[in-house]
């Protein structure tokens, strides 16, 4: 029987593979993209990488380093037609997660917007007055 199986087909073996009607045939590279793995879970690694950043949380000044803090601003707002100098340790709220960072910038500040609560440096940066950790002002 599998001798009559295979004499039936003996006809079909030496023709050529027939060429789609309706579009060109795919290449080998294309057709072996098809079988190539894919990330099932895509997205994942990023929010694994987001879920282990760590984040700091914002340090509340006590007493003494809000008197500092004061003192400080006061002494740049009796120089700020001097543009003093100064360093500024303060904290950034992270934009996805709880917490932030605490950024430390040199610069000259151009003015205090007391009305809107922050410094203001030359270069154009604004810093909350309530997120200042520190001020060190160079002479």
């Amino acid at each position: 029987m599998r001798q009559d199986y295979e004499n039936r087909y003996d006809d079909l073996i030496d023709l050529p593979h027939p060429d789609p009607q309706t579009h060109p045939r795919m290449s080998r590279h294309d057709r072996a993209a098809q079988f190539s793995p894919f990330a099932a879970l895509s997205g994942h690694s990023a929010a694994m990488e987001e879920t282990a950043r760590l984040t700091d949380r914002k340090i509340e000044p006590n007493e003494l380093q809000l008197a500092q803090l004061n003192a400080a601003i006061a002494k740049i707002q009796r120089h700020i037609a001097e543009k003093p100098q100064a360093q500024i340790t303060y904290f950034v709220p992270d934009a996805r997660k709880s917490g932030g960072e605490y950024r430390t910038v040199t610069g000259r500040v151009r003015r205090i917007a007391e009305a809107e609560q922050y410094l203001e440096l030359t270069d154009g940066t604004k810093i909350p007055i309530d997120d200042i950790l520190s001020i060190e002002i160079s002479a």
